[in-house]
């Protein structure tokens, strides 16, 4: 393919994105760091060769989505702590992609997988997780009740896999947990819904026991297999 068609194939992008795109770079690259503050309106306008009307509307984003902030009289900042509205754009991508509920079941047990075996690295031998086994518990009782609520196990479904999670003591796999789940919450909905429906509730809570059970005996060979046993009702 030559140069030409190449450019052809490939978008435009605006000034405000290439501005963007470059003051993201240099944060990645290590020429901004957190807390630093930006090079002036008229840096950066000389830095892209872009207009002070597209500085600043990218400026404008990155603050929104929690990448700079900005100090009235004293200039604009690299962000110094971790900020939710950093994962926003990702979520929306993933939204607007419109995947399909396999393509998240697969992305979901990828994270799982992976999660369980940062545990079970970084656990201390024969450390156990008693809050999770009470979760269970509750989860346990509220499934057999005559009218369970599907709320009730929804949310405790949640509190165990992010709880899971924190154990692997990385708050990027917890936020990226919890953004999945955010995700799939009609799906999980519709899953807990067949479970009661087929009557199934014995096996839904002894595949959420065999996951706790992997982690706690540190049996690392029976990790994916668990996982992929555990998403059974989203198949």
């Amino acid at each position: 393919m030559s140069e030409d068609m190449d450019k052809e194939m490939k978008p435009k992008q605006s000034v405000v994105d290439r501005v963007m795109d470059g003051i993201i770079s240099d944060i990645i690259e290590g020429r901004l760091k957190p807390g630093d503050q930006l090079p002036t309106e008229m840096e950066l306008c000389k830095q892209f060769s872009a207009g002070r009307n597209s500085v600043r509307e990218a400026v404008k984003k990155l603050e929104a989505n929690g990448v700079v902030y900005i100090r009235r009289a004293d200039g604009t900042f690299v962000s110094e702590t971790y900020n939710r509205k950093l994962l926003d754009p990702m979520l929306y991508s993933i939204i607007l992609q419109k995947n399909s509920w396999r393509d998240f079941v697969e992305l979901r047990s990828v994270i799982d997988i992976g999660t369980l075996n940062v545990i079970i690295e970084e656990m201390e031998p024969g450390e156990k997780f008693p809050v999770l086994r009470q979760i269970l518990v509750k989860m346990e009782e509220e499934i057999y009740k005559e009218n369970p609520s599907v709320d009730t196990i929804m949310d405790l479904d949640k509190q165990f896999h992010e709880l899971i999670a924190s154990k692997a003591h990385n708050p990027q796999l917890v936020t990226i947990t919890e953004y999945i789940t955010r995700l799939t919450i009609p799906s999980r909905k519709q899953t807990v819904c067949e479970v009661l429906k087929q009557g199934d509730k014995e096996n839904f809570i002894n595949l959420h026991k065999q996951m706790l059970e992997v982690v706690e005996n540190r049996q690392k060979e029976k990790i994916v297999q668990t996982v992929l046993d555990h998403y059974v009702y989203w198949k």
